[in-house]
């Protein structure tokens, strides 16, 4: 008798966050671009490829673990002109739904579409993702990678903070490019 999602537990995966980075770009001053990244992440993910209906994924970022490789461009990040750390010290994604075939083999694409929680709005967001592949480590954990990528607008999140520039135009762009590339291992084994 075949086993309904209903009583089927889902796989679980972690997030190995030593080997998994989230990252982000803007212009500065129109002209050049800046990258900074987050160092404190967790994930999970549930569900497998055999069984994508059972998918999830839940993520969550330490706001204070910015860096840009600026001390001080870190510090005015973290203040209440932008994340406003102390306030919101977390950015959470919560899946909802995949858009297209969940892919089995490595190289494939899908769409991974969840709500965004930065300091107090949460906005839809669509991740373009590409399954990176699945293997099973010198001990003997099985793991699986992906990548992802989206721009937002930074201001419909609050971080609404700006400078104009005496030629024309604003010290920092409101479109800002967020990319990663996550790896998760299964969990239970």
């Amino acid at each position: 008798m075949a086993q309904t999602t209903a009583t089927r537990a889902a796989t679980s995966w972690q997030l190995d966050p030593t080997h998994s980075s989230v990252e982000f770009s803007v212009k500065h001053m129109m002209m050049t671009t800046v990258r900074g990244r987050f160092k404190e992440i967790q994930a999970t993910l549930t569900g497998d490829r055999d069984h994508p209906e059972d998918a999830g994924v839940e993520a969550t970022i330490a706001v204070a673990s910015i860096d840009t490789g600026v001390a001080d461009r870190d510090t005015h990040l973290r203040g209440p002109d932008f994340f406003d750390a102390e306030r919101f010290p977390e950015i959470t994604f919560r899946f909802t739904r995949i858009e297209g075939t969940p892919p089995t083999e490595e190289g494939g694409r899908f769409k991974l579409v969840g709500n965004l929680h930065i300091r107090d709005s949460t906005m839809e967001v669509v991740l373009d993702c590409d399954y990176l592949g699945r293997g099973t480590d010198p001990w003997g954990k099985t793991r699986a990678g992906f990548s992802f990528r989206t721009d937002i607008d930074r201001r419909e999140w609050g971080l609404k903070w700006n400078q104009a520039l005496e030629t024309g135009g604003v010290l920092v762009a409101n479109k800002v490019r967020v990319e990663g590339e996550v790896q998760f291992v299964r969990q239970g084994e």
